[in-house]
């Protein structure tokens, strides 16, 4: 029998569905393999492309497979669903992976090694714990309001509600209103030390990290913000120029051009979200620091905010921040500030 060249699994929680092809694209084998058969099937394999869509587990297992001698490809599942015939099923899924991956121009997620990930799940857990603070404290100031307790929005303004609960008169506020209210502060209150604390953890690790320090050299960078980059983002070879950079994290305009005419249309917003959306906050950051105390004269900022409304400036800079990331990552260098230099 023919050994495989490529093997395509659709992976699943138990049960995986392996497609083997040769290099022409004939199909060798169409197997179920449980998930405790898994690696112990690929390790009798020869040398041979594996190829899975890109997932939460997919990097997992990419380690894992790589370290059988495998070369390890992920494809985007959006890349994966052209090849799908017919109807979908386990058997056609894994079918189309392999024929994907045989592509010579498709476009593949680099693995993350396992740091980049225990970063990304620190990130993620500090987001969520910010999201969930967030809608107590909206929740707070809701329930409030039905009894007159009114306060403005905004974390610092928790203070002015604990204060009005605190130093309310007995009777002007309901028992249970007063009760409840005291258990979203002591919630919220918990929030903000986990907060803190991961706020510090991700401080000391991008303290001493040189890529780290080189990227909070940019205005609008600080250390969230460079330790998603460097736990989400892959490494910049993947990339040919800045520009591909910024298009893989969405801060493009949509196209939709046909008969050689250009249409561009809103910001794609398809790409690693979360990059992105710290990437614009900071950019919101400059653009409100150059509207205080005013842009160099003569420079790209300073010309864009004359003429175009401030959030429109702000993914605009997001842009050339991310076409700097790129710059400052590939070739080993700070910071230049192009967008605040005159011209």
């Amino acid at each position: 029998m023919e050994n495989a060249t490529i093997i395509g699994i659709d992976l699943a929680k138990r049960v995986f569905q392996v497609h083997g092809a040769t290099q022409d694209g004939r199909p060798v084998f169409r197997k179920k393999v449980s998930r405790a058969q898994l690696l112990g099937f690929l390790a009798k394999q020869s040398p041979a492309v594996v190829a899975m869509e890109a997932c939460a587990t997919a990097h997992g297992w990419g380690r894992a497979i790589s370290g059988l001698g495998h070369e390890v490809r992920l494809i985007p599942p959006i890349y994966v669903k052209p090849f799908v015939r017919r109807q979908k099923n386990d058997a056609a899924d894994a079918e189309a992976i392999a024929e994907a991956a045989s592509r010579p121009t498709m476009r593949f997620v680099a693995v993350k090694t396992e740091e980049q990930q225990a970063r990304s799940m620190i990130f993620r857990t500090r987001d969520l714990l910010v999201r969930q603070r967030t809608q107590l404290v909206n929740a707070l100031r809701g329930h409030l309001a039905e009894h007159g307790i009114v306060a403005a929005q905004g974390l610092p303004n928790v203070k002015v509600l604990a204060a009005v609960l605190r130093e309310a008169a007995e009777g002007s506020v309901h028992p249970l209103v007063r009760e409840l209210g005291q258990r979203y502060l002591d919630h919220i209150a918990r929030l903000d030390v986990e907060v803190a604390a991961l706020d510090k953890r991700l401080w000391q690790l991008t303290k001493d990290d040189e890529t780290s320090i080189r990227l909070q050299s940019m205005p609008g960078i600080g250390p969230i913000t460079a330790a998603a980059i460097e736990a989400f983002a892959p490494p910049m070879a993947t990339f040919k120029r800045g520009r591909d950079f910024a298009a893989w994290l969405g801060l493009v305009p949509r196209q939709h051009t046909t008969g050689g005419k250009p249409r561009l249309g809103r910001t794609s917003k398809m790409g690693q979200r979360d990059v992105r959306r710290l990437l614009i906050i900071g950019a919101m950051a400059v653009v409100r620091w150059a509207a205080r105390k005013g842009a160099p004269e003569g420079s790209w900022l300073g010309r864009m905010m004359a003429k175009k409304p401030r959030l429109l400036v702000a993914i605009a800079l997001a842009n050339k921040m991310a076409r700097s990331v790129w710059a400052m990552l590939s070739r080993n260098q700070g910071y230049r500030g192009s967008a605040l230099a005159p011209a």
